[in-house]
């Protein structure tokens, strides 16, 4: 039974004020994903602790735990593309629903990552002398745009698509590199087996994957982003725009953590690149 079906059925258990939060949640359960708590008690005239309160009582976690349950409840879609999306959709309709369920998928895993990681894990790339992205399918894309934000800093980055590249280079490795492993499910053997091949060579694993999966299982550090996306079953969507944005997260932590100086570096980097582009057009007055 899904949370949207838990909720309709035990209403009549509820109390009051959790009625309250559940009417608010059945009448529009997208803006209930995107709301945080203090906008949701808001909307259903109760206090942030009765919307916990009602969470826990659908055993869930928490809020957070909650909005990420209520995002996996909704419809199921057409296999292989979206789960929020029909066979019938229109334009209109497929377009509104991919940038709705994006932005509650977003949201759901902004609530799920652990800021405390991603401090260590800057810490851990400021100071590497060599920084490796390594992903494969999807992944291999968000992978891609991690290098072309980290090649800009004054560190050896390095990428490689192809899996005997990757095992090669995580041979070579040292205690003085990093490697950061993408991968949405956790469950690819071959990332796996690079993850093992970086540690024995003293490198330092950061997985970017869903928690407690074999690839977590081998890393020093887990990145989790719990995002409600089957990409056994559909294409990855959400899945990869919130790892690219982690990946912004960790380039721009980088950058400031490594102070003004650095980020005169990054400015000449701009500089050099102006004269590869055409100069805006300006609006006439």
């Amino acid at each position: 039974m899904n949370v949207l079906e838990k909720i309709t059925q035990h209403k009549s258990v509820f109390s009051k004020s959790e009625r309250k939060v559940a009417d608010v949640i059945l009448a529009d359960p997208q803006t209930a994903i995107h709301s945080s708590i203090a906008t949701l008690a808001r909307m259903a005239d109760v206090s942030e602790p009765t919307v916990n309160r009602f969470c826990r009582r659908l055993d869930t976690k928490g809020f957070p735990d909650f909005k990420l349950h209520l995002a996996q409840s909704l419809a199921n879609g057409t296999p292989y593309v979206n789960r929020h999306v029909d066979e019938h959709d229109g334009p209109k309709e497929y377009t509104n629903k991919i940038f709705e369920s994006t932005m509650a998928s977003l949201e759901v895993a902004r609530q799920s990552v652990d800021v405390s990681i991603i401090n260590r894990v800057v810490d851990l790339l400021t100071q590497a002398k060599k920084i490796s992205f390594f992903g494969l399918g999807a992944s291999a894309s968000v992978a891609h745009d991690a290098l072309n934000k980290f090649f800009r800093f004054n560190v050896p980055v390095v990428y490689f698509e192809d899996v005997v590249m990757q095992r090669m280079s995580c041979m070579n490795c040292t205690e003085h590199d990093v490697v950061v492993l993408i991968s949405h499910t956790g469950r690819t053997k071959s990332l796996v087996e690079i993850a093992q091949i970086a540690r024995m060579n003293d490198a330092t694993v950061v997985g970017i994957t869903s928690e407690n999966s074999p690839l977590a299982q081998e890393c020093n550090y887990v990145l989790s982003l719990e995002v409600p996306e089957d990409t056994d079953m559909y294409m990855p969507m959400a899945s990869r725009v919130a790892q690219l944005t982690l990946i912004d997260v960790l380039a721009t932590g980088f950058t400031l953590r490594r102070g003004n100086k650095f980020r005169e570096n990054l400015k000449r980097v701009k500089d050099t690149l102006r004269g590869s582009r055409y100069e805006k057009k300006r609006d006439s007055l």
